[in-house]
């Protein structure tokens, strides 16, 4: 499976997770939009069918990543 460059995994966590914060300070609709897009391409990059998969991979993807729950990697 191909593996997105650490350098763009960072950028698409931390751009998905700005918005979800300013989607849940100003509780409207705005941000939406460009969350669904971050979302899908966190998902492609991840290789995951949704949004919350997709930043648990991440995370464990980027460089220095601290696993403190494997209860994913176990079967």
């Amino acid at each position: 499976m191909l593996t997105a460059h650490p350098t763009v995994l960072r950028k698409l966590v931390d751009e998905y997770e700005a918005l979800r914060a300013v989607h849940a300070e100003c509780g409207n609709a705005e941000p939406r939009g460009r969350m669904t897009e971050v979302a899908c391409a966190l998902c492609l990059s991840t290789g995951t069918s949704d949004v919350d998969a997709a930043l648990i991979a991440a995370h464990h993807q980027l460089p220095g990543a601290q696993v403190h729950d494997d209860s994913l990697l176990v079967p």
